[in-house]
């Protein structure tokens, strides 16, 4: 698997996203950092990444985040308004993704990342 590239959806003011890049970075391998605040996944690329994960829109949001707080806390949104809501807001999306070929793990605890090498 060394040869398929690895990619991170990373948020730079992110702890846990910088760990995980740190960690990657201590095994010698080169990634694809992908700044997901400046180029944000697109709404079908969030589904792909979901179903990758194996997790639903709703697991993937930050509920700490204020923009959740002022426009979704309470709300019973369904799967495609969520995915709606992480590619309008994408600073709502969990991070960091690591995802190489097929496969993609959220990096929480960031030695999920590992998983990947």
């Amino acid at each position: 698997m060394s040869n398929i590239p690895l990619r991170i959806y990373h948020n730079q003011r992110c702890s846990k996203s910088r760990a995980a890049c740190q960690l990657i970075a201590e095994k010698g391998v080169e990634a694809e950092i992908v700044d997901y605040l400046k180029t944000p996944p697109t709404r079908e690329e969030l589904r792909a990444l979901l179903a990758m994960l194996g997790m639903k829109a709703a697991d993937l949001v930050r509920r700490s985040e204020a923009v959740f707080k002022e426009n979704y806390a309470g709300r019973s949104l369904s799967d495609d308004e969520w995915l709606d809501a992480l590619a309008t807001h994408p600073i709502l999306i969990e991070r960091p993704i690591a995802v190489r070929g097929e496969r993609a793990v959220l990096g929480r605890p960031p030695e999920k990342v590992l998983e990947l090498l």
